[in-house]
C-alpha cells in the first residue's frame, strides 16, 4: 500500500535516576558514597532511505517512543543508556510540525539523518556530589524527560521524470513497457490510485527514475477526482512528461486535454510551468489520430513532441533517449 502521509507523536526515553548508595566493601568500613549516575535516555532519528517508496511502516502508529535510560547502581555503577530508535523514511519526506506546519526538516538526500527527539540525561547519584567539605552527601537527582513531539511526515516523490495525463491516456502502460514493472491496467477512469515509482536502467547501469501521477481532472487543484493529494507529487521531479491521448476516440480533444494539464499544474503552483517537459502522443496506431497530430503540432510547433503508441511499442525507443538526456542534465527548458 502506497502511504504518503503520517502523523506520528515521537517520544525520546527519560534518562535514567541517579541514586543514593554506600560503598560496601571488605575492610573498608567508611567507603563513602558509591550512587552511580542514571543512563541517559535514547534518541529517535529519521534516516531517508532510497529504497523506503512510502510511509507504510507507520499508518498504524500514533505514538512511537524510545527507550529510557537504566537507573545507576551501587559501587559507582553507571546504568545503562537508553537504545536509540531509528525510523526509516522515504528520501523526499518533510516533517512538519503538526501543529504549526511548520517544516522542521526536508530529507532531500540519501542516508540524510536527524535526530528528531533527544534522549533524557541520565540523573546524577550521590557520588557526584562529594566534596571535602561534604563527605557524605545523601542526595541524587532524577533524570530529565526526553523530548516530545507531534509531527506531521509528507512524502513528495523525488524522480527524474514525472508522467502526467488525464484518465486512460496510457500512463499505466507506458510504464509497463518501459519498466516492466506490473502496474494495474484497466478501460475505466483513476484506475492508478497511487503514484507508481519504477525505473529504467541502461547498459551502463545508469538509471532513469520515473514516477506515475495519477490521472489529473479539470479542477484537480479544488481536490476532485483524485485531487491536489498527488498533485504534490509532481513538484519535485526534474522533467515532466505529459501523455496526451491523440485518438480522441474517448471523444476528448488532445489539445484541450493539454491546456487543462497545464492549467491545473499552474492554478496548483505556478512554478510548475517552469520545468522542463517533453510532450508524448499517444495512441498513434488509431485510425483517427493522424488529423489531430497535425492539428497539435501546429497548434505548437516549438514544444517537444514525440509521437507514440504505448500498446504496440512504437516510437518508445526516442522517448527514453530524451529522458536520459534530461535526467542527466538535470533538464532543460523549453
Amino acid at each position: 500500500m502506497f502511504v504518503d502521509t503520517a502523523t506520528l507523536t515521537l517520544s525520546a526515553g527519560k534518562g535514567g535516576n541517579g541514586v543514593v548508595s554506600w560503598h560496601r566493601e571488605k575492610f573498608i568500613p567508611k567507603g563513602g558514597p558509591g550512587g552511580g549516575d542514571g543512563g541517559n535516555g535514547g534518541s529517535i532519528v529519521l534516516r531517508a532511505e532510497s529504497h523506503v517508496l512510502s510511509l507504510q511502516d507507520y499508518r498504524n502508529f500514533r505514538i512511537i517512543k524510545a527507550q529510557n535510560g537504566h537507573e545507576g547502581g551501587s559501587n559507582h555503577k553507571k546504568g545503562k543508556n537508553g537504545q536509540n530508535l531509528l525510523l526509516k523514511i522515504p528520501q523526499g519526506t518533510l516533517v512538519k510540525d503538526s501543529k504549526t506546519q511548520e517544516i522542521l526538516f526536508d530529507f532531500t538526500e540519501d542516508k540524510q539523518e536527524w535526530i528528531i527527539c533527544q534522549g533524557g540525561r541520565g540523573g546524577k547519584g550521590n557520588a557526584r556530589f562529594k566534596s571535602p567539605t561534604h563527605q557524605a552527601p545523601n542526595v541524587c537527582t532524577p533524570g530529565t524527560e526526553g523530548i516530545i513531539r507531534e509531527v506531521e511526515l509528507e512524502l513528495k516523490l523525488i524522480a527524474d521524470v514525472g508522467l502526467i495525463g488525464m484518465p486512460n491516456a496510457g500512463k499505466s502502460t507506458l510504464m509497463t513497457k518501459i519498466t516492466h514493472v506490473p502496474v494495474k491496467i484497466a478501460a475505466y477512469p483513476f484506475t492508478t490510485l497511487h503514484p507508481n515509482l519504477s525505473y529504467i536502467q541502461f547498459d551502463d547501469y545508469s538509471r532513469v527514475l520515473i514516477a506515475d501521477i495519477p490521472g489529473i481532472i479539470e479542477d484537480a487543484h479544488l481536490n476532485k477526482g483524485l485531487g491536489i493529494a498527488f498533485l504534490k507529487h509532481i513538484e519535485r521531479t526534474s522533467t515532466l512528461i505529459f501523455l496526451i491521448d491523440i485518438s480522441g476516440i474517448e471523444g476528448r480533444d488532445p489539445i484541450e486535454d493539454f491546456k487543462i494539464l497545464r492549467n491545473e499544474l499552474s492554478t496548483y503552483d505556478e512554478k510548475m510551468l517552469d520545468k522542463p517537459f517533453l510532450i508524448a502522443l499517444n495512441k498513434i496506431d488509431a485510425e483517427e489520430s493522424a488529423e489531430n497530430i497535425t492539428r497539435f503540432k501546429e497548434a505548437y510547433p516549438h514544444f517537444p513532441i514525440f509521437e507514440i503508441s504505448a500498446l504496440n511499442e512504437t516510437g518508445i525507443q526516442p522517448l527514453i533517449e530524451a529522458m536520459r538526456v534530461h535526467a542527466q542534465i538535470g533538464g532543460k527548458k523549453f
